[in-house]
Formats: C-alpha cells, structure tokens, sequence
C-alpha cells in the first residue's frame, strides 16, 4: 500500500513572531491510524534561506545496546562522533545513499567520527546487533524539528512560499519522505499533515 498525504493548511491567529521577518508555524502529523506520529522529521525549506552552519557537538552514543538518540537531526557539513558506553564492541555502519560508512568494531569508551556532508536520512545500524537501528537526519534547512508525543513541532520561519516536508520510516513514498507547498503568511501558519492509505 501506498501512503499518501492530506495537508490542511490554514492561516493561524498568532501573534507575529518578536523575531524580525519570521512567522510561527505550527505543524501536527498525524498516521494512519489517525493518531498523532511522534518522531517525524519535519522540513521546511524556503528559497533564499541560508544552510545553517555546523554548531555541534553532535553525537549518536551506543549505550544499552541502542543508538541513543534513536533519531539525530544534523545540519549538511556535521561531524557525529560515536561514542560507545557498552561492555560489548559495536560496528556500526550505514548503506544510505546520502553517506555510506563503516566504523569497525570499537569498544567501551572508545569513539569514531563521521562527516555528513550530503543532505537525507541515514539509516544505522550494528554489524554485530541486528536490532539495533537509528537515524541521522542530515539537512540543509534552518527549519528542522523533530516531532513531539503529540506529533507536533513548533518552528519560526520567515513568511513566503515554500515546502513542507516530513520523513517518517511509516511513510511509503520516496525515500519515506512527503512534500507539500505551503504559503506562510506574517501572522503564521498552522498545518496539519495525515498520512493516508
């Protein structure tokens, strides 16, 4: 089955954000099973806006046999170090097209760094623990966040035309990714995305 996307859109009564030339967005995702889908990666992606530098630290650490945290959103350029907090060896490695690695088997207190230089999502996981998975979202929009247990996130964005954009494991579409236009007036926006069936 294919999911699709529904996005209501529709202008919020908030008040204009104090910083200058941005505008409060507020976006909900919600699954199939109508509920609302934590852990999301939502975009936001404006003509003209500016890559966000990298600032960092950045880490993905291995600790109870997990990647912890499970999801990291990096912007392009990051360096993660990944630490290993386990009594057992980790080889951690990645497939995905945006950047494919291998850190060979590194035990306790021991650390290895990867740049991620290519926007996407790669996926992780541990030669030596299959159940072990996790993602580093790596973007090139200053508009970013992750989804709350409420599936929401909250960003400032400056007003004009764009694309939302959210990446979820669940969603069936390309590279478990779907996009939508969105026009973000002065007073702000309020969306609300339901993947569908």
């Amino acid at each position: 089955m294919r999911i699709s996307c529904i996005v209501a859109l529709t202008l919020a009564a908030l008040p204009i954000a104090t910083a200058v030339h941005a505008a409060p967005v507020a976006i909900q995702v919600i699954g199939v099973d109508g509920r609302p889908l934590p852990g999301a990666v939502v975009t936001v992606t404006m003509p003209g806006t500016a890559t966000p530098g990298p600032r960092g630290p950045y880490v993905v650490a291995q600790r109870n046999i997990q990647f912890d945290p499970h999801v990291l959103i990096v912007p392009v350029g990051a360096t993660v170090s990944f630490p290993n907090f386990d009594k057992v060896r980790h080889h951690v490695y990645s497939f995905s097209k945006p950047k494919k690695f291998e850190l060979k088997l590194f035990g306790l207190d021991e650390s290895r760094n990867v740049v991620f230089d290519k926007p996407g999502a790669v996926a992780l996981g541990c030669n030596i623990h299959d159940p072990m998975n996790g993602v580093v979202y790596v973007t090139a929009s200053p508009f970013t966040a992750l989804t709350d247990a409420a599936g929401r996130v909250r960003l400032n964005v400056a007003p004009g035309a764009g694309r939302i954009s959210v990446w979820h494991p669940a969603i069936r579409a390309a590279a478990n990714t779907l996009e939508q236009p969105a026009s973000i007036a002065a007073t702000g926006l309020t969306t609300t995305l339901q993947l569908r069936r």
